[in-house]
């Protein structure tokens, strides 16, 4: 009989089944977590990875009493196996979709701070057509650099600030849907939202809410204020989060910062009030972010058109 060559043992004995336990165990460190992540039992997790590693004939995991850590050998496959078992299962989610277009799921990462503004309509109107369609949205940091999330396959796309060019970012593709500039905002019954005009100058002195100085936003600020040849206001309050910077200005003296399409999506809401201020402080590029190595799904497709017709009012708005 003609020898079996690695390659054709692999072939027969590796289940669509293995790879999800394999990767389940590698995300999570351990064989207990993995098991009660895939609905299995422990021994049925440690049957698997065992069968697993006799069929590739090299050991993939390293035990210890934390749990487990991937050996070189184990690295490499999830190095090699990962774009496969993810197209593996995104054609799975076609398959799905082409069976009923009105189902499935989607994970998208993003910040608060873009999806709770004026693309949230985008959401809703999606949600309206496909109720059945799941939407998972997770916290990611904006402005990002790599996105780990999109290369580790967790998230179909992100939708985020950009605070850098990412034209090095040759993995990846960037659709840029519009550029969210930051406004000045107060409670609508403080003394500044009675005024019909403010010079830049009387802010220097006036009552913040500001981001750290670490931030785009602050030096966003810093810069225009820095252009007019005027000094940087002092925080009174130190908020990153866009949302949080609304709500402490209710009833209170303070100004802030916030980008558009995050204020006048809720400042009717919050009884804010757009400061007519003359000075214009750039903010930073809203985009859609997916991987050019990864086949999108239909579904993804459907919802990303929902995005751009928003994202084109938005736009047309500013």
């Amino acid at each position: 009989m003609p020898e079996t060559s690695a390659e054709d043992r692999v072939g027969r004995r590796l289940r669509f089944r293995d790879l999800q336990v394999f990767f389940a165990v590698m995300q999570s460190g351990s064989m207990a977590k993995a098991a009660a992540q895939l609905g299995l039992t422990q021994p049925a997790v440690s049957d698997v990875v065992a069968s697993l590693e006799q069929t590739f004939g090299v050991r993939l995991f390293d035990r210890n009493s934390r749990g487990v850590e991937p050996t070189i050998y184990g690295r490499a496959i999830l190095r090699r196996g990962r774009a496969a078992f993810d197209e593996l299962r995104q054609g799975i989610k076609d398959i799905q979709f082409l069976s009923d277009p009105a189902a499935g799921e989607l994970k998208i990462g993003c910040p608060a701070s873009v999806l709770g503004g004026s693309l949230l309509l985008a959401v809703e109107r999606f949600r309206r057509q496909y109720p059945r369609v799941v939407l998972h949205f997770d916290e990611v940091t904006s402005p990002g650099s790599s996105f780990p999330s999109l290369h580790d396959r967790h998230h179909d796309l992100v939708i985020a600030r950009i605070s850098r060019p990412l034209a090095d970012e040759d993995d990846m593709d960037i659709e840029v849907l519009f550029r969210d500039q930051l406004l000045f905002a107060a409670d609508m019954s403080s003394a500044w939202a009675r005024r019909r005009k403010i010079d830049p100058a009387e802010l220097v002195d006036a009552q913040w809410i500001l981001t750290a100085p670490d931030t785009l936003v602050y030096q966003s600020v810093a810069d225009a204020f820095r252009d007019r040849g005027l000094a940087m206001p002092k925080a009174s309050i130190v908020a990153l989060s866009g949302h949080l910077r609304m709500f402490l200005l209710a009833g209170s003296p303070f100004v802030t910062v916030v980008p558009s399409s995050l204020l006048r999506f809720n400042a009717a809401k919050l009884a804010l009030k757009i400061l007519p201020v003359d000075l214009q402080v750039h903010g930073y590029p809203v985009a859609i972010l997916t991987l050019k190595s990864r086949v999108l799904s239909p579904l993804v497709a459907l919802f990303l058109g929902h995005i751009r017709t928003v994202a084109r009012s938005i736009a047309a708005s500013q």
